[in-house]
């Protein structure tokens, strides 16, 4: 009889691990030797690969996977109007607990310039994880060997040069160039820009001498920067990057600087919990000697944000896209 009875007993301990084994599994959630929350997540890029996001994006997740702090990331690239439709993706999932989507000043602007009720406001903010200066970039036989040069004939004609960038109208890669275009005394409005969709179709149009000049982050075109292809004239902040041999606009005699940056946002709708351990697990990756190796190698600025603080950003962000947009006469 006390044998039957250990025997029963058994067998419902064995069902009482396989249950919690469900539940925990229908959570998405184990827990690895260190406690590590090995959950699968999703991120979505909003443009092509290649660009900033996706270049981001796919760092940020590759130090969350090697690190162990999360499981293996679902990534896809959701192209369509710089970003406009990944980020109404985004809201459409509202509450969904596995998603996250990269996106930056680019996705700001693009969703304004857009008319799209698809805010940013509207998402969970996460986290700002970097800045990025922008660049002039010209393919390696251009006729611009100095920002010098560029300035002389952009002023002497402005349709006789035409510029490219990875964002649509709103986007850093767009409000670079018209900010530079006021500062040395060109109407915006004359200003020749063709928006392509991430940094991949903008670096086709540089090698293919579509454009003139590229405005974009020149993380994004290391490997050809690196065997000669394209040739950096000028970086957009203060201060030179370590990792690109070309002088800022300052040093090149124009008077001002320009820093994009990006982060990441949740659905709208999640549970103070799940933001919760979505913020912390950034912040942690953040933390990470991977992450800081990565933004090194990338030329990034550390600009790392979470919470309202970050929250308050995305809000500042939107006003200075409508802002500057009214300023420059294009809106």
């Amino acid at each position: 009889m006390s044998s039957t009875k250990g025997v029963h007993r058994t067998n419902i301990g064995v069902v009482l691990v396989m249950i919690t084994a469900l539940v925990l599994a229908g959570c998405g959630v184990t827990r690895g030797a260190e406690g590590a929350d090995n959950r699968r997540l999703r991120m979505m890029i909003p443009n092509s690969p290649g660009g900033g996001y996706d270049l981001t994006g796919r760092a940020a997740a590759h130090v969350l996977e090697d690190d162990g702090l999360t499981g293996r990331f679902e990534i896809t690239n959701v192209t369509g109007a710089s970003g406009t439709v990944a980020m109404q993706r985004l809201l459409n999932e509202r509450g969904a607990d596995d998603l996250v989507m990269a996106m930056g000043l680019g996705v700001v602007g693009a969703v304004y310039t857009n008319e799209s009720k698809a805010r940013v406001s509207r998402a969970t903010p996460i986290a700002r994880l970097i800045e990025d200066q922008e660049a002039l970039i010209v393919p390696k036989d251009s006729r611009f060997t100095t920002v010098d040069d560029l300035v002389k004939a952009w002023k002497a004609d402005p349709s006789s040069v035409t510029v490219g960038g990875g964002s649509s109208p709103g986007g850093p890669d767009h409000l670079f160039p018209m900010q530079l275009a006021k500062t040395i005394g060109i109407d915006p409005k004359d200003v020749k820009y063709i928006a392509y969709d991430g940094g991949g179709p903008l670096t086709t149009a540089l090698l293919g001498s579509k454009i003139d000049v590229g405005t974009s982050g020149p993380s994004e075109f290391e490997g050809q920067i690196a065997d000669g292809t394209l040739r950096v004239l000028a970086v957009s902040g203060k201060q030179r990057l370590p990792n690109v041999d070309a002088p800022t606009l300052m040093e090149s005699g124009v008077d001002m600087s320009f820093v994009n940056w990006r982060g990441i946002l949740a659905p709208p709708g999640i549970s103070a919990e799940t933001r919760a351990d979505l913020t912390e697990l950034f912040t942690t990756m953040h933390g990470t000697k991977a992450w800081k190796a990565a933004v090194k190698r990338n030329g990034w600025i550390d600009s790392f944000a979470t919470g309202d603080e970050f929250a308050t950003f995305l809000k500042e962000q939107d006003a200075r896209v409508e802002t500057t947009l009214k300023e420059l006469g294009l809106t």
